[in-house]
């Protein structure tokens, strides 16, 4: 189990369904897919690091209409109770883009090879596959009293991260640290001009996440005024919250932080 303090904000929508209307391979690791749908339409909107439960198929006769509106432990165990053979696949996203007037949500998948069921999937370009969409919230909150903030993420936090940059209020000032595994995987950044953004690339033998805790290490030499978000692989995030709590004494509670998976 991946380490994380981020809490759960369940939205009142419940289950949303909706259906891929677009996808296309945007770069070399990843795949945009664009949902549609009338339940979009009443998505609640909260920008940064929006995140939610995506239900998807696993074949044509997967049914997603006896899922609970709420993926709290009597949600899971209800889950758990369906048949394989037709409960779908769950899985974490975050929310790449919203576009209320046209209901659609991008979500930008990260595309390994073979490996990953829901990388396999988007990979596909599924176009007109069924899908249904639980809002989590947002990790990220912005406490106005922090003198700047410290992003650190690598490419499967990527729309987290940019998410974040994106929605922060133009005055902030801090450092945004993105790893990611090709050059040709980085993508418009647009954010406050005083958030300097560190790209790292990643050669191919190194674990996820390292060079990025190696680049955090180095950016943040005082703890003082600083509020953090570090998501991605669970080393890093959970690294570099130890350093920041216990070399750099920042607070527990201005430090963020999710482990979104854990390299073997």
């Amino acid at each position: 189990m991946v380490a994380s303090n981020i809490a759960v904000d369940h939205a009142t929508t419940g289950l949303v369904h909706a259906e891929v209307e677009r996808a296309q391979k945007i770069s070399p690791h990843f795949v945009r897919v664009t949902l549609g749908g009338e339940g979009l339409r009443s998505w609640r909107h909260l920008g940064f690091d929006q995140w939610f439960r995506l239900a998807l198929p696993i074949a044509e006769d997967t049914c997603f209409d006896r899922l609970s509106d709420r993926f709290d432990m009597r949600g899971y165990l209800k889950y758990l109770s369906l048949p394989k053979a037709t409960r779908p696949v769950i899985r974490n996203y975050t929310v790449r883009e919203f576009r209320a007037e046209q209901g659609e949500l991008d979500i930008d998948f990260v595309v390994h090879g073979t490996e990953g069921f829901a990388g396999n999937w988007a990979a596909s370009l599924p176009i007109g596959s069924p899908v249904a969409l639980l809002d989590q919230g947002c990790g990220f909150t912005r406490n106005t009293e922090a003198d700047r903030v410290l992003l650190v993420g690598e490419e499967s936090a990527l729309p987290a991260v940019l998410g974040v940059l994106r929605d922060l209020p133009a005055h902030t000032v801090g450092d945004a640290i993105i790893e990611i595994a090709d050059a040709a995987d980085r993508q418009p950044a647009p954010g406050p001009a005083g958030v300097r953004q560190h790209w790292i690339v990643r050669p191919d033998a190194t674990r996820p996440g390292a060079l990025a805790l190696d680049a955090l290490k180095q950016v943040a030499t005082s703890g003082e005024g600083l509020q953090a978000f570090m998501v991605g692989e669970q080393q890093l995030a959970s690294g570099g919250r130890k350093h920041l709590v216990n070399e750099l004494g920042v607070p527990k509670s201005e430090v963020k932080f999710c482990g979104y998976w854990r390299q073997r």
